[in-house]
């Protein structure tokens, strides 16, 4: 079997590791190196330091873009190289793959990509379709309290995450954060794929069509828009700090400081000394706490910096 796989995130390397072991992963494409500020080295994406390692060829186009694809020649194989956007498709097909594999690829394939492979293109979703199709399925699950969250094996289709799946688990979702559950999803993810793709290349696996009745759409998270907020009950307030992750923070201010909000739990009566945002019905306890410019603290240490008990 041949495959290439498309992947970015920390999520997509169980799945890497899983298709350069068992499933004869051909190449790797991933995001462009990101640059956060003027100055600063490049930032190269989890899955292509991991390609690196395991001396798969990796490629990085800024977009998927097919026009002009009869001039396209196909380029060399070099590690870490990119590909002129119009020549995705041509570089792809000498690779000749049974199957295309997606997991948190950041990018929608054109439809010129979906049919280059026999057994077409499939996709390691991080939920449980049709459940939070879209861009931030952990995170919009966590924020709607759900109990339960999984992964979904689906075929890719020219809608966004509408294609059948031919596979499906779940995990309780608990009081775990977002990287916990990047993490656990990411290795049942994986480990779903591992047990499904062999009847996927062979066209022996059922499909199940997807409810449309039954679809929730996991928006993208703005800046800001999981910061503490009064206004919202102790266990709205507890998810948003789960939600949080490098990219978008749950952010407060403090006795005048602006604060990423690292961990938080029910106020607990019989405690003293606790740093406490008080919500619609009552107040969370803040544990851990990294203010703008400095190292992350318990929410103890900050407090006792300032002497006082209650903030709201």
């Amino acid at each position: 079997m041949n495959s290439v796989f498309f992947g970015t995130s920390s999520f997509a390397l169980p799945t890497l590791e899983i298709l350069a072991q068992r499933f004869g992963l051909r190449a790797v494409f991933t995001r462009p190196d990101a640059i956060a500020r003027r100055g600063q080295t490049p930032d190269a994406s989890p899955v292509k330091t991991r390609a690196h390692s395991l001396g798969i060829p990796v490629y990085t186009p800024h977009s998927l873009c097919t026009r002009s694809q009869e001039n396209a020649k196909p380029l060399n194989d070099t590690l870490g190289q990119r590909i002129p956007d119009a020549h995705v498709v041509a570089h792809i097909q000498q690779y000749k793959p049974d199957v295309i594999v997606v997991a948190s690829y950041g990018l929608i394939l054109p439809p010129a990509l979906l049919g280059l492979a026999q057994a077409g293109c499939v996709n390691v979703h991080a939920s449980l379709l049709p459940r939070w199709r879209g861009a931030a399925p952990i995170q919009r699950a966590i924020l709607a309290g759900d109990r339960e969250v999984g992964v979904s094996i689906m075929r890719v289709e020219a809608g966004l995450d509408s294609g059948p799946y031919c596979g499906q688990a779940a995990v309780a979702a608990q009081d775990k954060t977002y990287e916990q559950l990047v993490d656990a999803l990411g290795k049942l993810g994986a480990r779903l794929l591992s047990k499904t793709l062999p009847a996927i290349v062979e066209g022996s696996i059922a499909w199940t069509a997807q409810d449309t009745n039954l679809a929730t759409y996991a928006h993208k998270l703005r800046k800001g828009s999981i910061d503490l907020d009064d206004s919202l009950t102790q266990i709205e307030n507890i998810n948003r700090v789960r939600a949080s992750s490098t990219h978008i923070r749950c952010r407060a201010v403090l006795f005048g400081q602006p604060v990423v909000i690292l961990a938080a739990r029910l106020a607990q009566p019989t405690e003293s000394r606790q740093l406490l945002w008080q919500c619609a019905d009552g107040p969370i306890a803040i544990l851990e706490l990294k203010p703008d410019g400095r190292q992350a603290m318990s929410g103890q240490a900050f407090l006792a910096g300032y002497g006082n008990r209650e903030h709201r």
